[in-house]
């Protein structure tokens, strides 16, 4: 198997991911936040790259079976139901709901990686879930790190580490140099993620802005059994590999 790790979505060509399962990171906040939503039975999350995309979706359903969430620059927007603090996310808020989604970065990566064959969603949360539908599918792998403002983001390199780590361990992989530094640096760092990430430019935004929690969620790992899956190049829905 064959693993690109590509730090921000720009550049990737759409011939690329073809046939290739693509797995889209933005572990603060916005697929530690998918995955909390569908693991906390939400119906479906639609992810969007526009406020008003998202605002023209929500005219097709009825009042009180939706939620609009999601963020610009960390902070909630105006109108919306939920930001993208993946603790707001929670079972009485969402069960049952179609999440409207738009994040800056996230779902602008999602987006870039609707050519590939499939589609899944990861953060620390669910990697080894993750793992093991990369393992079921057998296909070449496109890891895409969503990044900040186009901008590498360390975080996003480390859960694609933390993925690239447990695959070479159990399948013959072939990682290109990027996947390779992301697998070292997971390893050098996993038991102190919080640390090596504390002066990094979207770590030090959030605590700024009092998002402290919401940091020590996306950075557990494993606490979900959830694959967010990409279907139909619309929604994404959860599937629950225990």
């Amino acid at each position: 198997m064959k693993v690109d790790l590509f730090a921000t979505p720009s550049g990737i060509q759409e011939a690329f991911l073809k046939e290739r399962t693509a797995v889209v990171i933005d572990v603060l906040r916005a697929t530690s936040t998918i995955t909390t939503a569908l693991y906390n039975g939400c119906s479906k999350v639609i992810p969007v790259v526009d406020i008003e995309e998202a605002l023209s979706i929500a005219k097709n359903y009825d009042p009180g079976t939706f939620l609009l969430g999601g963020e610009r620059f960390a902070q909630k927007i105006e109108g919306f139901h939920l930001s993208n603090s993946p603790r707001e996310y929670t079972r009485d808020a969402v069960e049952g709901k179609t999440i409207i989604f738009t994040t800056t970065n996230g779902t602008k990566a999602i987006r870039k990686a609707s050519e590939a064959r499939d589609i899944v969603i990861a953060s620390f949360l669910n990697v080894t879930r993750v793992c093991d539908y990369i393992k079921e599918k057998g296909q070449d792998l496109a890891i895409i790190c969503a990044g900040t403002d186009g901008r590498f983001s360390l975080e996003d390199i480390l859960a694609a580490g933390a993925i690239a780590s447990q695959l070479k361990n159990e399948l013959d992989v072939k990682l290109d140099d990027l996947g390779l530094a992301g697998c070292f640096m997971y390893e050098k760092n996993r038991d102190n993620l919080a640390g090596i990430l504390r002066n990094t430019l979207h770590y030090s935004r959030l605590v700024g802005l009092g998002f402290d929690k919401d940091i020590e969620v996306c950075l557990s790992l494993d606490t979900s059994p959830v694959v967010p899956v990409y279907r139909d190049g619309v929604n994404l829905t959860g599937v629950h590999l225990l």
